[in-house]
């Protein structure tokens, strides 16, 4: 069933991210200044990679305080310098790209996907999304140095979780929310209460509800403001906030639907962050970035064992 969910178009418009496309194949000594990659800092900016001067609480905070004030300046220009080197290669080191620092075809196609607006960096410009890792103990307890991966969840910055007395949380949604909108968000909920010790019950009074689930539009008073039809798809905040956001100008789904986004499997990531889980660098992971349209998502044995993780769950 398709829902359409306030969905804007117009012909004259391209994707947030179409920018993108004109940078292919710029790199340091090749390019060092091209119009656009300001746009691209910005891009990267937003996202994390590059610092920012933004100390206000919105979802897509990075704090980068570490770095000198005088480097911010080299976010609004078009030089290729090293910071931006040094970005795209924690960007490619992220999604499981070679870390050439340069602007190949495939940096670039990953880069304009369609993704949820909460940043990868959240801490110092240091945290990756493969800063979760866990290491097993020593294959031969002899030698110290050989140690296998088993997770690569992560979590915010200083590991906010809910508080053992908030096991059961309610959620409601904005008035005027679509009924088959708020059914299949519904259904992600009873998922995440199938695989951890929380349980979640729908309020009546939106107000008043611990997450609240509405869709937005451009500036929607966050901070963090959408950018249309096929960028940033969703946002959620870090518990114990609440606030979980839908971009109303993309197209939206129940189930597989051509072009469309499914609203459950959007709601799964986003849910996750209202948890207090982080981004994942597995690709087939709730957890990671990138939803693509038509196409549905469920939970991922490195989604639980992060949130089994943050809250001490033994299973």
């Amino acid at each position: 069933m398709m829902i359409m969910l306030i969905n804007i178009k117009s012909s004259t418009s391209s994707p947030p991210f179409e920018f993108l496309k004109e940078l292919q194949g710029c790199k340091k000594g090749a390019c060092d200044k091209v119009q656009g990659l300001r746009d691209l800092k910005n891009y990267l900016q937003h996202f994390g990679y590059l610092p920012s001067n933004n100390h206000t609480k919105t979802p897509i905070q990075t704090q980068t305080h570490s770095l000198a004030d005088h480097d911010h300046d080299h976010n609004h220009d078009d030089d290729f310098d090293d910071l931006l080197v040094s970005a795209i290669k924690t960007y490619q080191t992220n999604y499981n790209l070679k870390p050439t620092g340069t602007l190949d075809t495939e940096t670039l196609y990953n880069m304009m996907k369609p993704r949820c607006g909460v940043a990868d960096i959240v801490n110092n410009n240091t945290t990756r999304m493969r800063s979760g890792k866990k290491r097993a103990h020593p294959d031969n307890h002899q030698d110290h140095h050989h140690y296998h991966t088993v997770s690569h969840y992560t979590f915010f910055e200083g590991k906010p979780k809910w508080p053992a007395s908030k096991s059961k949380l309610t959620y409601g949604f904005l008035p005027g929310t679509p009924s088959e909108a708020a059914a299949a968000v519904g259904r992600a909920f009873n998922t995440w209460a199938s695989n951890t010790h929380f349980s979640f019950v729908q309020a009546q009074d939106y107000a008043k509800a611990d997450v609240r689930v509405s869709f937005e539009r451009g500036d929607h008073g966050d901070g963090d403001s959408f950018d249309g039809a096929g960028g940033v798809l969703a946002h959620a905040f870090s518990p114990t906030d609440g606030r979980l956001h839908f971009d109303a100008e993309e197209t939206w789904a129940v189930g597989v639907v051509p072009g469309a986004f499914d609203v459950e499997t959007v709601a799964l990531h986003e849910i996750g962050h209202i948890l207090g889980l982080h981004h994942s660098s597995v690709e087939g992971a709730i957890m990671f970035p990138q939803i693509g349209a038509g196409s549905t998502k469920g939970l991922h044995g490195d989604d639980i064992q992060g949130i089994n993780a943050l809250y001490n769950v033994v299973v």
